[in-house]
């Protein structure tokens, strides 16, 4: 029997697990699925327009009622399922991703379709957050940050390997099958987190109401704004990235998904380096990040007009996306004994990004500033997500020298 191993949260027996790296991937596969799901949909958007008979600008609703239903579904779910097991909650939120990406699949309209993509969204931000914790609570405090960078290694990888599996499926066979192999992703991954996730039971004292009181707290608030504000420069500029490569750099439509495969190779390498210097020193790591994401944003305009340093420059960016990782443990840190909807609402956070960077860079072009003009829109909002960084440092801060002072 393998020694216990503390459990991060607070109040919580320690968790057993005698494989963790298979706790791991299977919350990984998990994360595979959904960000297949995600960021397909956006490119077979031809396809379903087609196949249903409507306007690319119509079916792009699709994308929207699926980032809706992240939004909502994190909170209310995660807030209604306080007194669940996790391992119960997380085959739950899977259950449902499962069920309503084959119904998508299946659906006889655009209408339908539109239901379904909201309904698919419902258990994304739950599932990260409360794989999140799980995954953290395996491992000791020094190496929680990690933990959970490689529960995220299957959403980044999806970037790279789903999205072009889907793509090609979806010409080769009809789209409807690409929905339906996200659905048999959900199968293997409801049958890996039943086989090997711990089933610890749930906190005895967790409530809707204790989970609620997260939102008191101004540290949670500062750290998801530095989410949605400081991650929508990386939106700003992968929304455009193929109108960028077409109409800027000059390439052909046959070279649009290795740079976009780039892109994710930098979000995964990130993903995989970063939290080891996260778990030395989380928010420096964070301003860092944001940092970095400024700078490579600025960057981005000069460098579109030729293919190897637009690929060098979408590379960097893309490395920039380990934000996400530090900011979901900065999230546990932060949220006391609320940790699950503190959790699950990081990536409410990034769903509001990927609405507020977009919608920043369109205003950009529309208003004849230049394709290449959301990058300067992106770090601007970089600099914001920064400038709240150093708000929640000063809290910080103050906080340590008020409890020294008390001390003495």
């Amino acid at each position: 029997m393998p020694a216990a191993i503390p459990a991060f949260d607070t109040g919580n027996a320690p968790v057993r697990a005698p494989h963790v790296g298979l706790v791991i991937l299977a919350l990984a596969v998990g994360g595979f699925a959904i960000g297949t799901t995600e960021f397909a949909t956006m490119s077979m958007l031809p396809l379903f327009a087609q196949g249903l008979g409507i306007d690319a600008p119509t079916a792009g609703h699709a994308i929207s009622a699926y980032a809706l239903g992240v939004v909502v579904g994190a909170p209310v779910i995660t807030v209604l399922g306080a007194r669940l097991p996790r391992r119960r909650l997380l085959l739950m939120l899977m259950a449902m991703f499962t069920v309503f990406n084959g119904l998508t699949g299946l659906s006889p309209s655009y209408h339908w379709m539109l239901l379904f993509r909201f309904l698919s969204g419902l258990p994304h931000g739950a599932y990260f957050g409360v794989g999140a914790l799980v995954a953290s609570s395996l491992v000791p405090p020094n190496r929680r940050a990690r933990a959970v960078g490689q529960m995220f290694l299957g959403l980044t990888c999806a970037t790279v390997v789903g999205v072009p599996l889907a793509s090609w499926l979806g010409q080769a066979v009809g789209w409807r099958w690409s929905f339906a192999l996200v659905a048999m992703l959900g199968v293997v991954t409801m049958s890996a987190v039943f086989a090997f996730a711990p089933n610890t039971p749930a906190d005895p004292q967790a409530s809707p109401l204790r989970e609620l009181g997260a939102l008191k707290r101004s540290q949670v608030w500062l750290t998801l704004g530095m989410g949605a504000i400081g991650f929508g420069g990386m939106f700003a500029v992968y929304t455009y990235l193929a109108d960028v490569m077409l109409r800027v750099t000059h390439l052909s439509l046959d070279a649009l998904p290795w740079v976009m495969g780039v892109f994710g190779v930098g979000m995964t390498l990130g993903n995989m380096i970063v939290p080891v210097f996260a778990d030395r020193a989380l928010m420096r790591t964070a301003g860092g990040l944001l940092l970095w994401s400024m700078v490579t944003l600025a960057v981005f305009p000069f460098t579109a007009g030729n293919v190897w340093t637009l690929s060098a420059t979408v590379f960097l960016i893309g490395i920039g996306g380990a934000l996400g990782t530090v900011l979901q443990t900065r999230l546990m840190d932060v949220a006391g004994d609320a940790q699950s909807l503190a959790a699950s609402l990081n990536h409410s956070a990034f769903n509001a990004a990927n609405a507020l960077g977009p919608f920043l860079g369109g205003l950009a072009i529309a208003r004849g500033y230049g394709w290449t003009s959301p990058g300067w829109v992106g770090s601007g909002l970089a600099l914001g997500g920064l400038l709240l960084w150093l708000v929640s440092m000063a809290m910080d801060r103050r906080g340590t020298t008020m409890a020294t002072a008390e001390a003495c």
